[in-house]
């Protein structure tokens, strides 16, 4: 199997006939499998899809809606495809494109190629302007550049894809995730349609979830494996400035100064219980990551060639 074509749905009954058509054309002459992902669904989104079904889809449902972030990373768990292909079921991502992005990975030797929406056709308030400043901080903020982060569609060697950990609502910082293991990543222009049936399941409320997930990866990426080079430091400096004030104000009380119901003092009194609780979070996330890597049996870092004298082995 050359490509494995994920797509997560909910309620895109009307999308499916013309979603599969158009892979259907772009794919052509190519060994491939679509696997839907239905993520609780009540318009009878599985059903149109078992109605046109055949030995190359394959359907996975949800007993719930669990998020977009667990469907795709269902679907990339079940992929067989020496290259996973991800992709929405609103029919505003264009199957077309696969070819091209996939003749992109296999030429330049690259792990991830990622869609870049040019001419989106989207609404410029709840859409375009909040995904600009989101796609701005990421690339200034994680150091990621990649100009559209946001576009589903994305190509994948499949060993990468399985390595990505998709959980919460990660699926927006799928390259981030993909550089973390080291992932050599390029991006092209692909086609953007307006959506022509169901409605769109996004709104601005996502800026707030997309603030905390770039949190998120600026811990995975800066301290993920030294947590403790954080809450260490936060403490540090907390213990530090409780100090500083806690011995001005016993220098002011020495000369006769009442400091027991001055602010600085509950400052300082703060600042040091502070540091308690920062080192001993440090502490605690040191032995949770010690664990994860333990009893997961993962490794801190990722091997992206080996050689055995002038031969490539792995």
């Amino acid at each position: 199997m050359e490509l494995s074509v994920v797509i997560p749905v909910m309620n895109e009954k009307g999308n499916i006939a013309p979603l599969l058509e158009n892979i259907s054309g772009a794919l052509k002459g190519m060994t491939y499998e679509v696997i839907f992902v239905d993520d609780g669904s009540t318009d009878g989104t599985v059903e149109a899809i078992l109605k046109l079904s055949g030995p190359n889809i394959r359907v996975l449902v949800f007993g719930r809606n669990y998020g977009q972030t667990s469907a795709m990373a269902a679907g990339i768990e079940s992929a067989t495809g020496e290259f996973v292909v991800t992709m929405d079921g609103d029919l505003q991502n264009d199957a077309t494109d696969i070819p091209l992005m996939l003749k992109r990975l296999k030429n330049n030797n690259l792990d991830v190629v990622v869609g870049i929406r040019k001419k989106r056709k989207d609404g410029v308030f709840l859409r375009k302007i909040p995904s600009i400043v989101a796609n701005v901080l990421i690339r200034k903020m994680v150091g990621i550049n990649i100009t559209d982060i946001g576009c589903t569609l994305k190509v994948f060697r499949n060993h990468l894809a399985k390595k990505l950990d998709l959980y919460g609502e990660l699926h927006r910082f799928i390259p981030v995730l993909a550089s973390m293991h080291g992932a050599k990543i390029d991006e092209i222009q692909v086609k953007h349609h307006s959506r022509k049936s169901g409605q769109s399941k996004y709104g601005i409320s996502r800026v707030v979830k997309v603030l905390s997930d770039l949190m998120l990866m600026l811990f995975f990426i800066k301290y993920r494996q030294k947590p403790m080079h954080l809450f260490g430091t936060l403490g540090l400096t907390s213990l530090t400035t409780g100090v500083l004030l806690m011995v001005y104000l016993i220098a002011e009380k020495m000369v006769g100064n009442s400091i027991g119901n001055r602010p600085m003092f509950f400052i300082s009194i703060l600042c040091m219980l502070a540091s308690i609780q920062f080192i001993t979070t440090g502490f605690i996330a040191e032995l949770l990551m010690r664990t994860y890597y333990g009893a997961n049996q993962k490794k801190p870092y990722t091997i992206s060639a080996e050689y055995k004298g002038s031969v490539r082995i792995g």
